[in-house]
């Protein structure tokens, strides 16, 4: 099994005929992924990349029955792209693009819940379920099919850690990019309740950084579900400085549980299998699988 992404997923490409939009759903397609066509204001009717245009969601939805949304709109109109989605019925939404206004966010994320949908992001690397499905930005090529999932923050310590458990003969259930801004759809918390109900899936890999208290929330529903599935966390950014940030806008500083130590300590008091380096995850996670 998955989560969120799968063979089966029918995938439209929101900013489809733009550079971005153009680029990665390439990249999409050759993976393998479902892609059903794209939207792009203006160009419906169109062809592009082998796949249908249309001038809206709700038209895409209609002709091709999609399920799933990846968003490269620019940040000044991709808060209305994903009300877009979410209105037309797209059950899950992934926004890649960074820098979307905060008080558009806020508006979009109200509006995503009450139409019951799953948004994943902005300002993420998207969703990968190796094998079957590529919805984001990441390098499909450090991935392989296994028993392990990955929530995470961070775009590039997700692929780090995708590499990690390669490399030690194991694989990747799902691994899901949460995002690093401010307002996003799906925290870690959620993500993690996602991939503990997996079937498939033995054992987590939860990333985080230094800011806020995603992970702290996450660790302590994990230790009150009771769940028997190992989770491995490493938190990013021990060594900086007090007040700084990890380059995402929501990871800020804001008082003593915010740092690394405190979250490393919280989430080891609620059983999580805590590493002090990347480099540790992939070794860790065969420990507590063997």
């Amino acid at each position: 099994m998955s989560v969120l992404v799968n063979k089966d997923s029918r995938i439209i490409v929101q900013g489809f005929t733009g550079s971005e939009g153009t680029f990665h759903a390439e990249q999409m397609i050759e993976y393998g992924t479902n892609i059903v066509g794209g939207v792009t204001p203006g160009k419906g009717g169109q062809q592009h990349l082998g796949k249908p245009v249309f001038n809206t969601v709700e038209d895409a939805v209609k002709e091709t029955g999609a399920d799933t949304a990846i968003i490269f709109v620019p940040p000044a109109f991709a808060a209305d792209a994903i009300m877009e989605a979410a209105n037309a019925g797209i059950g899950v939404i992934i926004t890649i693009t960074e820098g979307i206004p905060v008080a558009d966010m806020i508006k979009a994320y109200d509006y995503v819940k009450k139409r019951g949908a799953r948004l994943v992001g902005p300002n993420c690397p998207g969703v990968i379920t190796p094998g079957e499905a590529k919805v984001g930005i990441m390098p499909g090529f450090v991935f392989e099919k296994g028993a392990v999932g990955i929530v995470s923050k961070s775009g590039t310590l997700t692929y780090e850690a995708a590499d990690q458990v390669v490399r030690q003969g194991l694989g990747i259930t799902t691994a899901i990019g949460i995002g690093g801004d401010p307002i996003i759809g799906t925290t870690t918390r959620e993500a993690l309740e996602l991939l503990i109900g997996d079937p498939e899936t033995e054992c987590v890999v939860m990333i985080g950084e230094i800011g806020g208290q995603l992970e702290a929330e996450a660790a302590r529903w994990y230790k009150e579900s009771g769940s028997a599935k190992p989770v491995v966390g490493f938190i990013a950014g021990e060594t900086a400085p007090a007040g700084r940030t990890m380059g995402h806008a929501g990871a800020i500083v804001g008082g003593s549980d915010d740092t690394a130590q405190a979250k490393k300590r919280i989430m080891r008091e609620c059983g999580i299998h805590v590493v002090d380096s990347p480099a540790e995850i992939g070794i860790k996670v065969k420990e507590v699988l063997s």
